[in-house]
């Protein structure tokens, strides 16, 4: 199928050229390009536009899981007759096996998994395989973490036709070995219930179930119907069947990887205790015997992660598996604010192996766990041919592979100018300041101030404050949920004045910010390099009225390189505007009313209507069964909101149902 690019927009300031330029470059087979964008100028739609145009499969990489919802929506939005899927991590929580020497802790691996992320990042390897090629994967950084061998997941697809011969019992043995589990009750993705001659499979990655109905050896008819109400969708002449899971393998290569596991168990034994280390090896002995009992009996263990290198088949050091892998050899790759995400590419490999060395040196894994690992940053460049960078700040990175060849989109379809940035003494900066925010109050605007602490933003705002100017702040000492409060708050004019350190740049669209002040602008640093203030001053750029005020007594190179690139932009602008006759329009977006209280599951018909701080209050007072009641309903709204792609909120709330479970085990020890 080729992209069907639906969108009540043309392309319009920048964007037609930028488009041509991308498009072009990626036909000419040239490796790395930079867009760079700044802030409200219709990057996704860029992007949306050179994906339909190229026509190949793409993966949009995103620094974190809030972004790519995001990203997302949008791009379902652009393709809706498409396959646009969404590939994040599927823990709601995790907590990473690890061992701490310095005070002979273990701490075991505990997760939660969301069973929707884990069916869309399925449906995601399954669209890669069908053989489309009008793929859109969005996705996190996990993507470059490891996954199973692509060839044994082509190996366990269950192909079926019409008028084919096969036993029933053959095939619900391939069910089965594709990770399918019988149930004939309860009938949910990635389970499948026989009924005589029909059964019925609902494939792990479909809204949709599948009925195949046998006429003795013969496939007599294959459909697929609405699982709630059996109505028949559509008839088939053929089908296939993906996996239910993304770590599958054949019987032969388990057999074959216990056998390896043995082998190295007793050489890392006789290593160990040629060192003198009795208590490690016997740790690792009694462990590693007990993995290999259950994937001998079950066909997995706890942990069976650390041991993928022998079911993949790798030699020791081979890089993983990863989605990378699946996609055919043409895709197209495009790095959102890339200036943030391809320093987390670099970090990912050197944190997970400083975590497992301990893990292997204290005799609680074998060295194979090692091999369990997200891809290091020359791995990454080795296997994605064609990158497209998108960052209105790019890095030294971005610009080198590109050999300084920027395609630039500044002028906005709105026709809205970069702020103007003035610089201002910093001798009275407060009180030029107050004066400053009450002219924005009279137009019923908003005014953002960045701190280079977190004691001169909490202090700052007790002083406007006390001045009765409504003002808050955020920093990372505010927990992730009550960050959205704020700034749902903020726009909706609850607050007049919100006041941060480094928060208050990539992501923030707040078009009723029409006044950015940067206090102590000339401290030359990471919060005043020049990439941070072109991101403060973006959040300004949505304002029809929009300015930047730097505070400083000195002018920097930072200072100097964000003013004059802002100026040239400014200029660029405007001579588009006259030349085109355009009125620069202000930014209308609706404000979300976050759901810090109440939320409402109208398909699971669960209400919430829970009040996390009374329950707090009220806790050293309740019963064993108030405080478990407490507990099983912030685990509720934990799950739904990670469900509705909510990870900030889902953050928050995981975080105060360890703090009750804490309390209670406190209270009620004696309690299970």
């Amino acid at each position: 199928m080729n992209f069907e690019l639906v969108s009540n927009f043309r392309p319009a300031g920048d964007q037609p050229q930028a488009i041509h330029s991308l498009v072009s470059r990626v036909k000419q087979g040239v490796s790395y390009q930079t867009l760079l964008g700044v802030t409200g100028s219709g990057k996704t739609f860029t992007m949306a536009n050179v994906i339909a145009q190229i026509g190949h499969p793409a993966l949009i990489l995103s620094h974190n899981k809030t972004l790519a919802a995001q990203l997302f929506k949008d791009f379902k939005e652009f393709f809706p007759h498409n396959a646009v899927e969404y590939f994040v991590s599927y823990y709601d929580f995790y907590q990473p096996e690890a061992y701490l020497p310095i005070s002979n802790t273990y701490i075991e691996k505990d997760f939660g998994i969301n069973a929707e992320i884990e069916r869309m990042r399925i449906a995601s390897v399954s669209a890669l395989l069908s053989g489309r090629q009008d793929v859109v994967i969005v996705s996190s950084i996990s993507c470059l973490y490891g996954m199973g061998n692509p060839e044994d997941y082509r190996e366990n697809i269950v192909s079926i036709k019409r008028g084919m011969t096969m036993l029933q019992t053959i095939f619900l043995r391939k069910l089965v070995t594709g990770m399918y589990s019988r149930n004939q009750i309860d009938f949910t993705n990635g389970r499948f219930r026989v009924m005589g001659d029909t059964v019925d499979v609902f494939p792990a990655y479909s809204d949709m179930a599948l009925r195949v109905i046998f006429y003795g050896d013969e496939i007599e008819k294959i459909c697929t119907f609405n699982p709630v109400n059996g109505q028949v969708l559509e008839i088939f002449e053929q089908y296939d069947i993906y996996p239910a899971g993304l770590f599958t393998t054949t019987q032969d290569r388990v057999v074959v990887a216990v056998r390896q596991i043995e082998a190295d168990l007793n050489q890392h034994i006789c290593f160990l205790n040629g060192l003198g280390k009795i208590q490690e090896a016997r740790r690792l002995h009694e462990r590693v015997r007990f993995d290999i009992e259950m994937i001998r009996q079950l066909g997995y263990c706890s942990g069976i992660e650390n041991y993928s290198r022998y079911f993949d088949g790798r030699q020791q050091g081979d890089r993983p598996f990863c989605l990378i892998d699946y996609f055919p050899g043409n895709f197209l790759m495009i790095i959102d604010e890339s200036h943030v995400t391809i320093p987390q590419i670099r970090a990912m490999y050197e944190g997970d192996q400083s975590r497992k060395m301990n893990l292997v040196e204290y005799g609680f894994r074998l060295p194979a766990a090692l091999d369990n690992r997200p891809l290091t940053f020359d791995e990454f460049e080795s296997i994605t041919p064609q990158k497209i960078f998108i960052s209105a700040t790019p890095a030294e990175y971005e610009l080198r592979m590109c050999e300084g060849i920027i395609i630039e989109q500044v002028v906005r379809p709105t026709g809205l100018l970069d702020p103007i940035i003035e610089v201002r003494s910093t001798l009275h900066q407060i009180d030029d300041l107050m004066e400053e925010i009450r002219q924005r109050l009279e137009k019923n605007e908003r005014t953002l101030v960045t701190t280079l602490t977190k004691r001169m933003a909490e202090e700052l705002n007790s002083y406007f404050v006390n001045l009765n100017i409504q003002a808050a702040y955020i920093h990372s000492d505010i927990k992730a949920l009550e960050r959205v409060g704020i700034i749902d708050e903020f726009r909706r004019g609850v607050f007049d004045v919100l006041i941060g350190v480094n928060l208050l740049r990539e992501g923030l669209d707040l078009p009723e910010v029409s006044l950015v002040a940067v206090l102590d602008a000339d401290k030359e640093g990471f919060l005043r390099s020049y990439r941070s203030l072109t991101q403060i001053a973006g959040r300004a750029a949505r304002n029809i009225n929009g300015k930047v005020i730097f505070y400083a007594d000195k002018m920097t190179k930072s200072m100097r390189n964000t003013i004059d690139d802002t100026n040239k932009r400014r200029e660029k602008q405007l001579l588009y505007n006259k030349r085109n006759r355009i009125i620069p329009k202000q930014v209308q977006k609706s404000v979300s009313t976050s759901s810090l209280v109440l939320h409402t599951n109208t398909k699971l018909n669960i209400k919430f209507a829970f009040n996390i701080e009374t329950v707090f209050k009220e806790a050293s007072t309740m019963s064993h069964i108030q405080l478990e009641k407490a507990i099983n309903q912030i685990r509720k709204m934990m799950l739904f909101a990670s469900k509705q792609f909510e990870f900030l909120e889902a953050a928050h709330y995981r975080d105060e149902l360890i703090k009750l479970e804490n309390l209670m085990k406190s209270r009620f020890p004696n309690k299970k």
